[in-house]
């Protein structure tokens, strides 16, 4: 069950002032590259305004001033209580800084999912797993292409399915800061892949390469490694909660079917 009050962060952390998909969009920061005539970030926090199990936002930026100067962000908020948190450079260490704040539960999503829709948002948290620790929401391949054809997009090739991240994360108990702990170890390693890999195991590496790994196995081996955490995965019927905008195909993409629509 889910609690009436929960926190929803909203990371929205650019990549600095040489962002390229905010240099060639016209704007000061990412996360306000309008998306059918509306900064992507006021959608985010529109829908998780809509959401009945939310109660209080959070937006991780490092200058909230220009979220407070947009034009109907107390319209999006909808009398939600809108906090800001300083990002921490990059999505795990941001995550670990709002867990330290608002413990758990958190529900947490990014100011690129343009998309979003409040029924995404309670399907995930009304279809938790019992016993979870943090759970992420996924979506398989064939229910993103039937949502959007032709779209290129990245999929997690396991044994039991190919998924897509649909960028929606719950962590649900206080055990959950130990799996932010580790991705922020992981996430410190992405330019060395190979010690990456010694702290995954290359066995499941392996297994991962040639399709051998089940989904289960994985997050098994994650709980593992983050000292006993019970990770799951909340497997999502929108296809189109797979799609975020970081790159400009992406922004085409969502800008055709939106209008589609309409």
């Amino acid at each position: 069950m889910t609690r009436p009050n929960l926190t929803a962060l909203i990371l929205a952390g650019s990549r600095g002032p040489g962002d390229p998909m905010a240099v060639a969009t016209g704007v000061e920061h990412k996360a306000l590259i309008p998306v059918g005539g509306t900064p992507m970030l006021l959608r985010v926090i529109a829908a998780l305004a809509a959401t009945p199990e939310v109660g209080r936002l959070a937006v991780c930026i490092e200058a909230p001033d220009l979220v407070r100067a947009l034009p109907g962000l107390d319209a999006a908020c909808d009398g939600k209580p809108l906090e800001f948190l300083d990002a921490q450079g990059s999505p795990s260490r941001s995550v670990s800084a709002a867990l330290k704040r608002y413990g758990t539960p958190l529900v947490v999503t990014t100011a690129d999912h343009a998309l979003l829709q409040a029924e995404w948002v309670s399907y995930f948290l009304q279809h938790q797993p019992a016993g979870a620790d943090v759970t992420v929401a996924l979506a398989r391949s064939d229910v993103v292409m039937a949502a959007a054809p032709g779209t290129q997009r990245t999929f997690l090739r396991f044994a039991d399915g190919h998924f897509s991240g649909c960028n929606l994360f719950y962590f649900v108990t206080p055990r959950a800061a130990a799996l932010a702990t580790l991705w922020v170890q992981v996430e410190a390693l992405r330019k060395q892949p190979l010690k990456m890999l010694g702290l995954l195991g290359y066995g499941y590496a392996l297994r991962y390469r040639f399709g051998w790994l089940k989904i289960s196995a994985a997050l098994a081996r994650l709980g593992v490694l983050a000292g006993g955490v019970r990770a799951a995965i909340v497997e999502m019927p929108f296809g189109r909660a797979a799609i975020d905008v970081d790159k400009m195909a992406d922004l085409e993409l969502v800008e055709r079917l939106l209008k589609a629509d309409h």
